[in-house]
């Protein structure tokens, strides 16, 4: 079991198809490329900056070579908006799928770079307990975890790219990975992404920073 219960994750992988063992393929979690930052509106409603979308291009170029069969992207517009370049350039549809979005916390106000980071920072120290937003650290990653686990339920067959947010993605590595959630989501630039491999979650790489 991984540090914040996502059982599932670890276990349920290598059952499916009825019991018999999944062929190796490559999760690719995907964070989301430099946003629009405007301190009136809740973060989960930024769309990309020009910047951003300039990087993604380079993320996509990045993905391509990987081979990807799917492109699946949480509902927020700058992960949408990522996921489309990205299959775009891979002569795919982006697919969305609810539950993948970031830690809930639209409610709290724009933050500076600085008390954000505490902020986090101590969500990750304390995950079963609410200190930031409407959801725990726990909540977020059993969230995160199961809809994962529902989009490589129904996209067997190939490499699945999910694009998605920083805090949701360093849970769920955490959580199948001896790495230190703060730490790790410290070195997620807009864009990075990690391959991990399914079933198993083991991490295979760790890309940071696309710019």
């Amino acid at each position: 079991m991984g540090f914040w219960g996502c059982e599932a994750v670890v276990v349920t992988h290598g059952s499916l198809n009825g019991g018999r063992r999944s062929p190796l393929r490559k999760l690719i979690l995907v964070k989301h490329s430099l946003p629009q930052i405007v301190p009136a509106l809740p973060s989960d409603r930024w769309l990309l900056s020009e910047e951003g979308r300039r990087r993604a291009g380079l993320l996509a170029e990045r993905i391509r070579p990987l081979r990807p069969g799917v492109v699946v992207s949480s509902r927020e517009p700058k992960a949408r908006e990522t996921a489309d370049v990205i299959a775009g350039s891979a002569g795919l549809t982006v697919v969305v799928r609810e539950g993948l979005h970031e830690h809930e916390r639209s409610g709290v106000g724009f933050l500076g770079a600085l008390e954000f980071d505490e902020a986090i920072r101590s969500m990750f120290a304390r995950p079963a307990e609410l200190v930031l937003g409407d959801e725990t650290a726990v909540e977020a990653g059993r969230r995160f975890a199961s809809a994962v686990e529902a989009v490589l339920d129904r996209y067997r067959d190939g490499d699945v790219v999910v694009v998605a947010h920083g805090t949701v993605i360093a849970l769920f590595v955490s959580g199948a990975n001896d790495v230190a959630p703060f730490q790790f989501w410290s070195k997620l630039g807009l864009p990075s992404y990690v391959v991990l491999s399914a079933p198993g979650m083991g991490l295979l790489e760790t890309v940071g920073s696309i710019e």
